[in-house]
Formats: C-alpha cells, structure tokens, sequence
C-alpha cells in the first residue's frame, strides 16, 4: 500500500480497450438490458446501463488495501472511546434501543470488522472515501455481481473478450459465504437463515414471492460453501421451547442478518431473534455492534486522533478521509462561511437521507437546514468532494437507443473476512444530480477489471 499511489485516469482502463471491442460490447448490452438487469432494484423507469465501468486490477488491489487499513484505524479510534458496544453507543449518543439487538456489554473485538463496503468517489482523480458501511447489511452486493458476471457471459457467448485482459471482479457473494462460514466456525451443511425486513422500503420488497424468487438462485450457491441457506422474512421466525430460532419450519444454526438493526421493523419474529440472541443459540453474521462503527461521527475521531498515527496512516487519512468535523453550535459560524466546501450529514443516516450540499442550496435554505440539525444533534459537518466525471454508455427504456453521458460515478468495494473481492458501481445518468443512490435513480452495477 502506497500512500503517494498514481491513480490512473477514471475513464482510461475502458478507453485503452480496442475501440472495435468497446463497440461490440456497448451494442452487445443495449441489446440485452432486460436479461442483464432482470431483478435488480432500481427506482429509474428511463435507463439502463449498456456496459459497466472499468477499473485496473492494480488500480483495484490498491484501493481494497488502503480502505482495508482506514476500516481498521476507525474500529483503534472507537476503542480508545470505548470498551463495550454500550459504551460507544453512549459516547455516539446514539439513543438507547435505536440499535436493535444490540448486546450492550459486548466488548469491542476484531470480529466487528467481518464484512464492510465503504463509498468511494473519485475527486480529482483521487479516490474520496466519503463513508463506511460496517456490517452485514451492506446493499446492493446481488445487484452488482449478479449484473457483472451476466455482463461477462454475454461477452464470452459472443467471443468479446477472446485474447482480452478483461474480467470481472471477484464474486462478492462467493467472498461473503467464506467469510460467514469461516467467522461463526460452521460446520458443513449448517443450516443458515437470511433475514430479510420485508417492510422496509427498498425496491421489489413490495412484492415478497418474487423478491424471494429473484434471490433463490444465492441457496444454490451457499451449497458450495456447505451452508444449508433459508432466506425468509424476519417477521416469520419464531422459537423452540429451548429458544433455538426456527425459520422455513426447523431450527437453525445460525442467523446471517440482511437488515438494517436501526431500520429494522418491530415484529414478533424480531422479538424471537433478539431472545434467541439473549440466550446464546444463535451465532449472528454479524453482530448489531457493527453497525455503530459505521457511524460517521467515527470521521471526526479520526481527525481528531490524527497526531496519534504514524505518519504512513497520517497521510492516508489526509489523502483519501474528507476532513469531518461533529456538526455542533460552535460550527455553525464556519458551516455558513464556508457553505460552497461543505456537506452536512445525520451521523447514522443512510441512502442520503437528510444529507445537505451547500453547493446546492441557497444560503437561506442551508442555514436553516445547518440549525435544524445542530438542534436535532446526531450531524456532522464534512469537506465537500465533488465526484468526477466519466463518459459512459446507456440505453433509453422506451425507445431502445443508445445514448453517451459524461456523468457522476462512485465506488463501493466489498470487503468479507478482511477481503477484497467485488464492488458496487453507482453510476449516475443522462441529467441526473451529483448525490448517487438509489432513491435518486442511481444505476446500479459491478465492475470489470483489466490488466
């Protein structure tokens, strides 16, 4: 890991494709949009992608070590605030109970750290590591290997990418059965619940059957790993006498949590899960404490600790952390003279829900927005990094055509068990706005690699 690495150019890894190739593949896509994106969530009724973005694989290992170290300098700066998950959640001032399932006295422990995906843009042609998903409920990972690797074997059939230095990223869902396997010590043929919150808002989660039909195919590969996977809604489960959690009609030997433990909908198979935890028979992939790591205030203690790092770590985190600052009373002088450079965000929030971009808004809408949330508490305050732009290729829903954009894109690489294997690509479309998630139409899709 450098700290001083040369990132290539976004868009070269593509562009040093033969333009033939580049050709093939973009029609190749646009021809199969319906197959290649059947079942993936989206919010967006007007576009498609016609290909993915491309990364070099060196250019990829690079950016999977160096999150890989942040991950672990954010978990030393929790430690040295606290010893137990209770004590941090106190000191994030995270209310009491927000966090379901949370074990209180769990003391703080490597094992936090079983699977990750930070959100990575590009900002000057230096990856900007703008936050951290810490947890099992990482989104987004079916959709983009799924999509990548029925990008992949469109190319194969039609011989794209014969004698070609291009592949896709590592299956994240093969990385993340390891890592499940190998984190809770299972034994061959365990039988392993994927709990889903089917009342939450996310695409496709109104219609359950053929949520659960899409997902199917996960089972199948779980049995290569030998794990037994039942994917149900959390809502169904429910307890043997002997508080063994029971789901698809048996018990089971272990719980692989999909659900957000802040966002999770109070039900009485939730209340039989939490029971099950108490009494010790049932192993969690991962634990609730997780998810307080992911919360952005941990930012803030990184810049805050700054002088207590060697100077390597010192300037991984002035390279590649937005600096970050707790959103409080004494900020909000700086907050509207700086309006232009900065983000406010809620600490625990997700899918961009209450985030505020100067840059966006009028100076009276920021500064009654900055008040709110130092009144509300729970925000922070970060330097705003506008993401770069890449040229990319797209098919229009009703008409069929292919359009070129030069639009917003970020990174998301997942990381299992410590490891590196595939990333989200959220890649923005023809006119749409700088904030990339879901609930803004974002597109959605994993990435390839060149060497």
């Amino acid at each position: 890991m450098d700290p001083n690495y040369a990132w290539p150019p976004l868009g070269q890894p593509w562009t040093d494709l033969p333009e033939s190739t580049r050709t093939a593949m973009v029609a190749a896509g646009a021809e199969a949009w319906q197959q290649i994106f059947y079942g993936c969530a989206s919010y967006n009724k007007q576009w498609r992608l016609a290909r993915p973005p491309a990364l070099t694989a060196d250019a990829f290992r690079e950016l999977n070590e160096v999150c890989d170290r942040i991950v672990q300098l954010i978990f030393e700066a929790c430690q040295r605030r606290a010893r137990t998950a209770g004590e941090l959640r106190r000191k994030l001032g995270v209310p009491e109970g927000e966090t379901r399932l949370l074990d209180e006295d769990e003391v703080l422990h490597d094992g936090l750290l079983a699977a990750y995906r930070p959100d990575v843009l590009f900002s000057g042609g230096v990856p900007c590591i703008v936050e951290y998903n810490i947890d099992s409920s990482l989104g987004g990972g079916f959709d983009a290997d799924t999509v990548i690797h029925r990008y992949a074997d469109l190319y194969r059939e039609q011989g794209l990418l014969e004698a070609m230095p291009v592949r896709p990223a590592p299956s994240l869902l093969d990385q993340r059965f390891v890592a499940i396997r190998d984190t809770l010590g299972l034994a061959d043929g365990a039988r392993v619940a994927l709990l889903l919150d089917f009342l939450a808002d996310y695409p496709g989660l109104e219609t359950p059957d053929d949520f659960l039909r899409i997902l199917s195919p996960l089972a199948d590969r779980a049995r290569n790993f030998g794990i037994d996977l039942i994917i149900a809604p959390v809502e169904k489960c429910t307890l043997t006498d002997d508080k063994r959690l029971v789901v698809g009609g048996a018990p089971v030997d272990a719980l692989f949590r999909l659900f957000v433990p802040n966002r999770v909908t109070p039900s009485s198979g939730l209340d039989a899960v939490a029971d099950a935890l108490a009494a010790g028979t049932l192993p969690m992939y991962v634990s609730s404490a997780a998810w307080l790591l992911s919360n952005k205030l941990n930012y803030a203690w990184l810049w805050d600790d700054l002088d207590l790092l060697s100077e390597t770590d010192q300037a991984l985190i002035r390279r590649y952390v937005p600096h970050t600052v707790a959103l409080t009373a004494d900020q909000l002088d700086r907050a509207l003279a700086e309006q232009a450079d900065l983000v406010a965000k809620p600490a625990g929030g997700s899918a961009g829900h209450g985030v505020l971009i100067g840059r966006e808004m009028s100076a009276v809408a920021w500064e009654d927005g900055v008040r709110a949330a130092i009144d509300a508490g729970g925000n922070i305050l970060q330097r705003y990094h506008e993401a770069d732009q890449v040229a990319m290729d797209f098919v229009q829903i009703e008409t069929g055509e292919t359009v070129s954009a030069v639009v917003p894109y970020s990174l998301a690489p997942y990381l299992f068990g410590r490891t590196g294997s595939g990333a989200l690509a959220r890649v923005g479309y023809p006119g749409c706005e700088q904030v990339l998630n879901l609930a803004r139409g974002v597109l959605m899709t994993g990435i390839l690699l060149t060497d």
